[in-house]
């Protein structure tokens, strides 16, 4: 990246996916054209610090989508301007569309205020005191048809992730990022990314069939994931979340059904 003349900024490997290009060039043109003192800047340095590394791979992307929401709203602005009263006006606008999306924004917001003024970059956390939306917990229920029906749509890739999460009841980064190495005698060995619990999931006929469908996923390298892309690479969230979707809609298609339920569901299915 040459952000300006004289200057070569090396933003990844030449092996790197298209993703991982866009991301990086991302950060690094906002490192450069940050104003200083921004919302902007102190959020290239806590995507720089050793603090944001050490989050799941799932939250990291998480938040970096939370931000490409909230930075045309705040970006600009210095990070002392910001008070209470701007966070509950965004959390109210926001929250008329969706309440679940404000309370995200809001813990973004929260952990990027948190840590600089630990590091003395702000003069205070704004989102302190600011309430969040009440959520209620999905109760949705897959119907065996209704899982049929999208699973009978699915790539193979897709079959397998649905099998795991719902015979294991798996979490969809758990069942992503499962390597073959998992794969042991008395079962499938899983360590809960978001509670850290390890637990070895037993063999069952359906999840050795399972197991079995996922090796005859070609990759043009072979791959230590048990769910592999074509390139021998772990699905990133959002590139399952387009396999995702593209098999519900097909399975809407096909049914003349809503089928309004998340992947997500399918753990709790299990």
């Amino acid at each position: 990246y040459r952000p300006k003349a004289g200057v070569c900024v090396r933003v990844c490997g030449i092996s790197c996916t298209r993703a991982v290009v866009l991301r990086r060039f991302a950060e690094e043109y906002e490192r450069f054209h940050a104003v200083d003192g921004s919302l902007a800047e102190l959020v290239v340095d806590y995507f720089d610090s050793e603090k944001y590394r050490a989050l799941a791979a799932q939250t990291r992307s998480d938040y970096e989508g939370y931000w490409g929401k909230l930075k045309p709203v705040f970006g600009h602005v210095k990070v002392d301007s910001i008070k209470p009263e701007h966070i509950r006006m965004y959390m109210d606008k926001k929250g008329a569309s969706s309440r679940t999306q404000a309370n995200r924004h809001h813990a973004f917001l929260s952990a990027v205020f948190s840590w600089g003024f630990q590091r003395g970059r702000c003069k205070l956390n704004p989102c302190k005191g600011v309430s969040k939306f009440t959520e209620k917990a999905r109760e949705r229920y897959i119907e065996d048809w209704e899982y049929q029906a999208v699973y009978d749509a699915a790539s193979p890739a897709l079959r397998v992730a649905m099998e795991i999460s719902y015979l294991c009841a798996a979490r969809q980064g758990d069942v992503l990022k499962m390597t073959k190495a998992q794969l042991q005698a008395e079962g499938i060995f899983i360590r809960q990314g978001k509670t850290a619990r390890k637990q070895i999931k037993g063999w069952t006929p359906r999840l050795r069939a399972a197991v079995a469908l996922a090796s005859g996923i070609e990759t043009k390298t072979g791959s230590i994931y048990v769910i592999p892309t074509a390139q021998g690479t772990a699905y990133t969230s959002d590139g399952f979340r387009t396999i995702w979707h593209r098999a519900r809609e097909t399975a809407r298609q096909a049914t003349g059904k809503p089928l309004d339920f998340t992947f997500h569901d399918i753990k709790a299915k299990g």
